[in-house]
């Protein structure tokens, strides 16, 4: 994510994903769908860092359901157009499912915990 190669997103996620951050920015759909999104809403942002932790695991045969924590700080353009630090605390729930090709992201989904400072363009997006 942060380094943009949204490509590489490919050797993660089966083919029939869904990837759901409805919660989040109000954006659900396949993976091609969700790397349009992404190159178009992250494009503009300079600087961002995914800090990923806490993951719970739950396994059921050839299925696994993670649970982590993920903060998510952001250089974006403000309401001025300067750039402006905001934050988002988020979980992330991973569906996986085991594949030739070994474990891979089948579903995820986004749930909403907090965000801060916020512009008021980016506000409009994570309602």
């Amino acid at each position: 994510m942060d380094n943009k190669d949204f490509d590489a997103l490919d050797g993660y996620f089966t083919d029939d994903a869904v990837i759901d951050y409805s919660e989040m920015v109000g954006v659900k759909g396949s993976l091609a769908d969700i790397k349009s999104f992404l190159a178009a809403s992250l494009g503009p942002v300079p600087m961002s860092q995914h800090a990923v932790s806490t993951t719970q695991y739950s396994f059921d045969g050839d299925r696994c359901e993670t649970r982590s924590v993920c903060t998510n700080p952001m250089v974006v353009p403000g309401d001025d157009g300067q750039p402006q630090t905001i934050f988002f605390g988020l979980w992330y729930i991973h569906q996986f499912r085991r594949t030739q090709n070994g474990w891979r992201i089948s579903g995820l989904y986004e749930k909403k915990c907090y965000n801060h400072n916020l512009p008021e363009h980016i506000k409009a997006m994570a309602r």
